[in-house]
């Protein structure tokens, strides 16, 4: 579960272990340990604090996971093994990780960042913005949906989007 919302989460001190931000945007979003308790009264408190100093957008956004925060420790070893342990080729164009939001063409530094992936918070935002600074024009969203073409053209209007479509 991840309660997402705006500028004013750094007023709320949060218990460490409990709940964390996952993302370095200026929305941040904070992911909550699955228990039951902090899911039905701590994240309505957060909710209701926010609201009551001003915030517009505070809401639980469902996820399937604690991903991209310090909850997900548990799973890093197995993960970087994995990692470690496939051979990546060096890639033909720049690839940008979201744990750093710059351009990586060496594929230690890849794998490194992939691993860091999992715990740590996510920066969208700088990574789009980066993308567009070295030169990118265009984005193609792989997958359902178009939230993402939707972000982007959320952080620069200019920014071309699209769709990939694949056909049965």
């Amino acid at each position: 579960m991840k309660v997402s919302f705006g500028p004013r989460l750094s007023e709320i001190k949060l218990k460490p272990k409990e709940i964390v931000i996952s993302n370095k945007d200026p929305n941040p979003k904070v992911n909550g340990k699955g228990i039951k308790k902090i899911k039905e009264a701590g994240i309505k408190v957060i909710l209701n604090v926010l609201k009551e100093k001003g915030e517009r957008r505070a809401f639980v956004l469902p996820v399937g996971g604690a991903f991209h925060s310090p909850l997900m420790e548990p799973a890093r070893e197995q993960l970087a093994s994995a990692i470690e342990n496939t051979v990546f080729k060096t890639p033909s164009c720049p690839i940008y990780q979201n744990t750093t939001a710059a351009a990586v063409t060496e594929t230690a530094t890849i794998k490194t960042n992939l691993i860091a992936q999992l715990t740590a918070p996510v920066r969208w935002s700088q990574t789009i913005e980066q993308m567009i600074n070295d030169g990118a024009k265009s984005f193609t969203e792989v997958g359902p949906g178009n939230v993402l073409q939707g972000l982007v053209r959320k952080i620069n209007r200019d920014a071309n989007t699209a769709a990939a479509i694949f056909e049965n």
